[in-house]
């Protein structure tokens, strides 16, 4: 489903235990953009399977699930290590350091690449270098 708003019923509290996403960064990137229009797909969840590489991609605006998002950082490619299934609102580790929590999913590059939008205080990009390690999920209380 690309685009449209969340599935009626489908809230944050049906998903039960999961271990995190683990992966490590491969590429930097450094772009802001004021009018990106970015269409979240309406799903709030979306399985990362080890070895595949997506984007991570933060934003100031209040976004979720099936809504449209123009203020945007982009900031890495990262490749899967560890597979598992993420969240609207699972926390986003860079390193030690939470950058933010998931806002949803765009999925203008498949099957090349998903773009995963996590929000964030700013769009200010974090630190951020080759080789370190990401993580979300469930990871604090948000």
């Amino acid at each position: 489903m690309r685009g449209g708003s969340a599935i009626p019923g489908v809230s944050r509290d049906i998903y039960g235990d999961r271990r995190p996403i683990e992966g490590v960064v491969v590429a930097l990137l450094h772009v802001t953009f004021d009018e990106r229009g970015l269409n979240l797909i309406g799903s709030r969840s979306r399985a990362l399977r080890r070895g595949e590489i997506h984007e991570l991609m933060i934003t100031d605006e209040e976004a979720k699930p099936g809504s449209r998002v123009d203020r945007v950082s982009v900031i890495a490619f990262f490749e899967v290590e560890t597979g598992g299934l993420a969240v609207h609102g699972d926390d986003v580790m860079v390193g030690d350091q939470r950058i933010g929590h998931i806002a949803g999913f765009d999925l203008t590059h498949m099957p090349n690449h998903m773009n995963i939008l996590v929000k964030a205080p700013s769009l200010q990009p974090p630190p951020i270098r080759l080789g370190d390690r990401i993580k979300i999920g469930v990871l604090s209380e948000a």
